[in-house]
């Protein structure tokens, strides 16, 4: 069984449609308990870094998140779930989680694409994947090139030592960051088809060896 994070400022619904279409059991909840029972925890995300804070700390979230990912529990986080946690914003100036060291960043409208043109803020659409980690288990069965469908305007900045895949957009930017067993990408796997369902299957199935199941 796997936990959808509930927090006003996720994406849950696509989430739940694609663990369903995958049959893997998963439960929406902001419950501690239900969270605790649960073999891994997805945090996704939509909307703007210090909006998802507010929420996360008024209720407890927050405090319950870090406990887990102490207690070892497999997490994955999606798109502002991801950039969340990082160590700071510049999205409403926001200190965030401070889970994985880095920071999130702002496109800048000057950069060009492959053809010189402006790149447009914010990135939405399909683009592809360089991995840098490929013994990463998020990544089985997936190789360099394998697109994914992204809709943001900030992205993640970590440490050299969490970046597992860079996409290029004006520039190559973290995609995936993390260790194992804790993981988040900035794109929407649960709406990318199947490389997508791939990695929430990866992760459901991590989940489930960690778990003993």
């Amino acid at each position: 069984m796997l936990a959808i994070l509930e927090y006003k400022a996720g994406n849950q619904t696509s989430v739940r449609r694609a663990l369903d279409h995958l049959g893997v059991p998963n439960i929406v909840t902001a419950d501690a308990d239900q969270i605790d029972a649960c073999d891994g925890i997805i945090f996704p995300g939509v909307g703007a870094a210090g909006q998802a804070m507010d929420e996360l700390n008024e209720t407890g979230l927050s405090d319950t998140i870090k406990e887990q990912i102490w207690k070892e529990k497999p997490l994955l986080g999606i798109c502002v779930g991801c950039q969340i946690l990082l160590d700071y914003s510049p999205e409403n100036d926001t200190k965030t989680m401070g889970i994985v060291p880095g920071e999130c960043a702002l496109f800048n409208p000057s950069w060009t694409d492959y053809e010189g043109r402006p790149i447009r803020v914010p990135h939405m659409g399909w683009n592809s994947i360089d991995i840098v980690r490929p013994d990463s288990p998020l990544l089985k069965g997936l190789e360099s090139g394998a697109e994914f469908y992204f809709v943001h305007s900030y992205y993640p900045v970590p440490v050299d030592e969490y970046v597992i895949a860079t996409t290029t957009y004006g520039r190559p930017f973290c995609s995936i960051h993390g260790r194992t067993g804790l993981w988040a990408t900035q794109f929407h796997p649960e709406k990318s088809g199947r490389p997508g369902l791939q990695i929430l299957k990866n992760f459901n199935d991590y989940c489930k060896e960690a778990a003993g199941a």
